[in-house]
């Protein structure tokens, strides 16, 4: 039987969706986007990001301009791996109180742990949960933002933020037993086993490292110092408890969270509007009313998922026009088919063919 050692934390508190992400996790990033030929102001200016913030790595940033800043990176510097390689070169001394959260742990086992329950003060709407599955640790991460729908180069990036903290001690030669992403197989996957050292797979349910214990029991961590572990706990607890009293509450996160479960099931067929409002522990009338009050239907939403889930997929031109269709809930291709030339004026082969950009 699984026992899961840090809870997951998927941050459906009214403050959450709020928050953000603490900037310490774009350490290094303007530089970075720099160096890979992109311009920043562009990438700056096209994300919603002000410089200024990335020089106070405890200020928050919000996590739908992290994520976007991260997608859009890579689209105009033309490096498609952009979130694995900024990731491969991310230290945890650079990751602020998070990062030195793992190197004043006692041991490596323990820089886990901690380093999976501080997370969700450094980074809100997102879950992250440390598995115990015998004879291996699963160490899961997902960004959990309703209005995140593109989120590649940020499971890339943190993935490689986390086998840092384990080759910090181990070593740059050190593999996990597997690595999961959630998304498609890009075109440059083989860069992926090379920084991994590991089998990867892609479309899996949730990203993660699978770690054997037996490379981590009992290993000192090197900078070892429990005292300032302690005030850095504080210190991040604080941080992240920061603003918990906004205004708008539980009705502000709801459509996020009816984003958050459409995205997670929409793949398992036309979505139901009685299911998802079970899922969120409402009727179905209370549901209606209250996207309503957001000045969105049901329907809409559905059809506004399916909308970005279709063109990001399409741009990375992993997926047959069959295989998208079933991701996006749909029985036949055809519907499929129908329905987005319904959105975009072209059938879908017309628009990866290159006859419409949107």
């Amino acid at each position: 039987m699984f026992q899961t050692l840090v809870p997951a934390a998927a941050s459906n508190t009214p403050a959450a969706s709020n928050r953000g992400v603490l900037s310490a996790a774009a350490n290094g990033l303007d530089g970075f986007i720099v160096q890979h030929g992109g311009d920043l102001d562009r990438v700056f200016g096209r994300s919603g990001i002000d410089p200024e913030q990335l020089l106070h790595p405890t200020l928050s940033l919000p996590l739908t301009n992290y994520c976007k800043v991260l997608e859009e990176a890579a689209n105009q510097t033309g490096c498609d791996n952009f979130g694995l390689r900024y990731g491969q070169q991310f230290r945890p001394q650079a990751l602020g109180l998070l990062g030195y959260i793992g190197l004043c742990s006692a041991t490596l086992e323990d820089a886990l742990i901690n380093f999976s329950a501080a997370f969700p003060f450094h980074q809100h709407s997102t879950l992250i949960e440390l598995v115990d599955q015998g004879e291996c640790y699963r160490f899961d991460y997902q960004v959990r933002h309703g209005a995140i729908a593109e989120r590649r180069q940020d499971a890339e990036l943190t993935m490689g933020m986390a086998l840092n903290l384990v080759r910090h001690v181990l070593g740059p030669d050190w593999a996990p037993r597997q690595v999961a992403f959630e998304h498609a197989k890009p075109q440059g996957w083989h860069e992926h086993r090379d920084v991994f050292r590991a089998d990867v797979c892609f479309g899996q349910r949730c990203n993660s490292l699978l770690i054997p214990k037996g490379d981590v029991v009992g290993k000192a961590m090197p900078g070892s110092d429990p005292v300032l572990l302690m005030l850095i706990k504080d210190a991040i607890r604080q941080l992240g408890d920061t603003g918990s009293g906004t205004s708008n509450g539980h009705d502000a996160t709801l459509l996020d969270r009816a984003r958050q479960t459409l995205l997670a099931t929409l793949h398992l067929g036309e979505p139901a509007l009685d299911e998802i409002a079970l899922t969120l522990g409402l009727s179905e009338w209370t549901l209606q009313r209250k996207l309503r009050e957001h000045g969105i239907s049901f329907t809409q939403l559905v059809d506004q998922i399916r909308q970005e889930l279709a063109l990001n997929h399409l741009k990375q031109q992993n997926l047959s026009i069959t295989q998208l269709a079933s991701l996006l809930g749909y029985s036949e291709t055809s519907a499929f088919s129908r329905a987005f030339k319904r959105w975009f004026g072209v059938s879908p082969k017309q628009w990866r063919g290159g006859d419409c950009r949107v």
